[in-house]
């Protein structure tokens, strides 16, 4: 530039023809300025301020590195408004051999996870807060899985955060593979972790409610000062946005949120009689004692949101350790214990076991379930149909099914498979990943 203006005052040139040059070399320099001060601004490191007050070119920017868009020609932001001809597109293009997808698996995974820098940036994690409330207001995620390493990967690059931290309980039966790609991934984060002991799950024993204790143990256990634990599975889905869980978690202003009912009679049961555990749950004829402290039962379900506060009165409260070890032979333990814990008086953020503070799994923002029995909008019942397939009674969504998920209040949704629908779980991805950089819908 300075050559340039040398040779400007050097040669014999007009006025007019040395001030055009002039002009357009002022115009020049402030444009590369302008892009080197929007460049720098684009990649700091250190955020200290809200995403929301980046420039549009900032943001442009990193959504263009950030998002994850469908693999598939099918259009998510239609989908999501329940648009039918998008819909059924998106269903012909499942249903087609050539375009069906095949996930990454526990090989490919750990191969990616040998050099972490590479594999955040190319499987697209968020590694940077948000915004200074979300930064302020810690999440831990219990996270349970057994299969589907791919679904695992997944639920994980959504929900995390920098400032969160995660307790990945694997189920000590899978195979060592999976288990070998779980650490492998879990090795690239300082906050997410593998829990230090393993259960062997079997399906509705105490072993699935002991994974989540082992991950609560181990979650107080962090300098992290979450103020809130989610329990998730390997075939949740969210349906908000970290800042949109934050918001969320303030307004229950300290309290926890489940499913907690009154024990219908075909229900009572299960906790009435002792059961024995091999491969299965069997009931015997041998009765139970009453519960501890004579607490009333209540039913619920395996999902919940619930305080630091209260997660640390299970392992120091002498009730609350009579009950767990009491609940230790029933069957399904997780469809009663948390709601009967959440309704004893003095445990932080409970309700009082009076029937007025009954709260179904409709109306708790843990976990959104469509259920096979009740799922006719039209004669009465609570959802819609469901348009993905049905499995053990519950709706694993399909794309027709999103419009309406997003729709309600639950920071969770069960069930998801990628080898259902992936289309589904690919417009989920692409719609909360583009509300978390543009906090709008597509």
């Amino acid at each position: 530039m300075q050559e340039i203006w040398r040779w400007i005052s050097t040669h014999s040139i007009s006025k007019a023809l040395r001030c055009y040059i002039s002009t357009i070399m002022i115009t020049v320099l402030v444009t590369v300025t302008v892009m080197q001060r929007t460049i720098l601004d684009c990649v700091l490191d250190d955020y200290d301020r809200d995403i929301s007050t980046m420039s549009a070119t900032c943001r442009k920017r990193f959504y263009d590195e950030l998002e994850l868009p469908p693999q598939n020609q099918i259009n998510c932001s239609k989908i999501i408004k329940g648009d039918r001809e998008a819909i059924d597109k998106a269903i012909i293009d499942r249903i087609t051999v050539k375009n069906r997808q095949i996930p990454l698996n526990e090989t490919q995974y750990i191969n990616l996870a040998k050099d972490c820098r590479f594999y955040k940036n190319h499987r697209k994690f968020i590694t940077f807060s948000q915004s200074k409330e979300e930064e302020d207001f810690p999440i831990a995620f219990s996270m349970v899985i057994h299969e589907k390493i791919d679904m695992f990967e997944r639920l994980l690059r959504i929900i995390y955060a920098p400032q969160n931290i995660y307790c990945v309980h694997v189920d000590d039966k899978a195979p060592d593979i999976f288990k070998e790609a779980v650490r492998a991934i879990t090795s690239c984060f300082d906050n997410v972790f593998v829990a230090t002991k393993l259960e062997k799950v079997v399906y509705a024993s105490w072993s699935r409610v002991q994974a989540d204790l082992n991950c609560m143990e181990d979650l107080l256990m962090t300098d992290v000062k979450w103020r809130y634990l989610l329990n998730t599975c390997g075939t949740d889905f969210p349906l908000k946005t970290n800042a949109e869980m934050v918001k969320s978690l303030k307004l229950l202003h300290g309290k926890n949120s489940m499913e907690t009912e009154e024990t219908p009679p075909h229900k009572k049961g299960r906790w009435m009689y002792h059961h024995n555990v091999d491969t299965d749950v069997h009931r015997t004829s041998t009765k139970k004692q009453p519960p501890p402290g004579k607490i009333q039962m209540f039913s619920g379900n395996a999902y919940i949101v619930v305080t630091r506060d209260f997660v640390k009165h299970l392992f120091e409260n002498p009730l609350a350790k009579e009950v767990i070890e009491w609940e230790k032979d029933t069957y399904s333990p997780d469809e009663h214990m948390w709601a009967s814990l959440h309704r004893i008086p003095g445990v932080p953020g409970s309700f009082p076991s009076h029937k007025k503070y009954d709260q179904s799994d409709l109306h708790a923002i843990a976990r959104l379930v469509k259920w096979y029995f009740i799922s006719d909008v039209q004669g009465g019942e609570p959802y819609p149909p469901c348009t993905g397939v049905y499995r053990r009674g519950i709706c694993v969504y399909g794309v027709g099914d999103l419009q309406w998920t997003l729709q309600q209040h639950h920071l969770f949704a069960n069930k998801f498979d990628s080898l259902v629908d992936n289309n589904a779980i690919q417009c989920m991805e692409q719609y909360l990943r583009y509300k978390t950089l543009y906090d709008s819908g597509l």
